[in-house]
């Protein structure tokens, strides 16, 4: 459509196309990218970037990153490292879940390590400091999307996210998505006392019922906890999300269901693997492993591209 005032033509990347076409940038020489990532890898902002310097680098544009803070700060990495077999819009490269990077380290990162070789220039920010989580900044936080209203919720989103492959409520349809989880199985005093009991550092967790107005479970009353994180700099959100999921399955049995697809243009896969990355996490769950047992099979990766993403940290 045309925007009203600038009368300027405006496109959709997350509709029928996810790159832009040779039509859309037929127009253009500099495609700038300028969007407030929130420090996971499934939220799409990242992918689109991928795709649109892919698309620059065919049609010979140049693509500029005016850099932004990592929300949950830079510092910090966790999580499943994507095995390629899994890449989909929700993951495309071989990054882990929290990649404690920035947009425009990200971008580096994406031309070098995976060939697309745009003419790429990253505007770097002024006065951000890799340990600083958005509030520090002073800036204002915009909502990226409706369901990211706050930096609370960035916080726990590389955990919590993963609820959204399973039927469990990930809070979509309350005022705090992500934080607020819950299923009609769920008795909250006895899901967070058995929480309480595994070492999940930096969080509490209040049970609640709550009615959310759309999405999964909507006009229905359904048991769960909110998440309260009460250390910042200790909390790991994909531990947490994933001893939730655990226990979630625990006192949920059969009732407990992986969604199936269609879900972010992928057609085939799980849900929840192509947000893990891997299916191995699906399989580990569904054979009881403990979480400690888990969270050591990712370790290696991680580790691995924690020494990659060094060469491309620019702070």
């Amino acid at each position: 459509y045309q925007a009203p005032v600038s009368r300027l033509p405006v496109y959709s990347l997350y509709s029928e196309t996810r790159s832009p076409t040779e039509k859309m940038l037929s127009e253009v020489d500099v495609v700038v990218f300028d969007l407030q990532d929130t420090g996971a890898r499934y939220y799409t902002f990242i992918s689109t970037m991928a795709l649109t310097m892919k698309a620059c680098q065919q049609l010979g544009k140049s693509f500029i990153v005016l850099d932004r803070p990592n929300p949950i700060n830079g510092i910090d990495v966790e999580g499943t490292v994507l095995d390629p077999d899994f890449s989909s819009y929700v993951g495309m490269y071989t990054l882990a879940i929290r990649h404690g990077m920035t947009v425009g380290e990200l971008a580096l990162y994406y031309n070098t390590e995976f060939g697309i070789h745009c003419e790429l220039h990253v505007v770097p920010m002024r006065g951000w400091a890799r340990e600083m989580f958005f509030d520090e900044t002073e800036l204002p936080w915009v909502l990226p999307s409706p369901n990211m209203p706050s930096v609370d919720t960035a916080i726990v989103y590389p955990g919590m996210c993963l609820l959204e492959g399973t039927n469990v409520s990930e809070g979509r349809g309350t005022t705090r998505p992500f934080e607020i989880s819950g299923a009609p199985w769920i008795q909250p005093l006895e899901l967070a006392k058995r929480l309480g009991q595994i070492d999940l550092p930096g969080a509490v967790f209040r049970p609640t019922y709550f009615t959310p107005t759309f999405h999964k479970w909507s006009s229905q009353m359904i048991g769960g906890i909110q998440i309260h994180v009460v250390d910042r700099r200790a909390f790991r959100p994909f531990r947490t999300g994933i001893a939730l999921l655990i226990t979630y399955r625990e006192m949920g049995g059969a009732r407990f269901q992986w969604k199936e697809p269609p879900y972010e243009y992928e057609y085939e896969r799980l849900p929840f693997d192509i947000l893990c990355g891997t299916d191995k996490v699906r399989k580990q769950i569904e054979a009881e492993a403990s979480l400690e047992e888990i969270e050591h099979s990712w370790q290696d990766k991680l580790q691995q591209f924690r020494e990659i993403r060094q060469k491309y940290l620019l702070y």
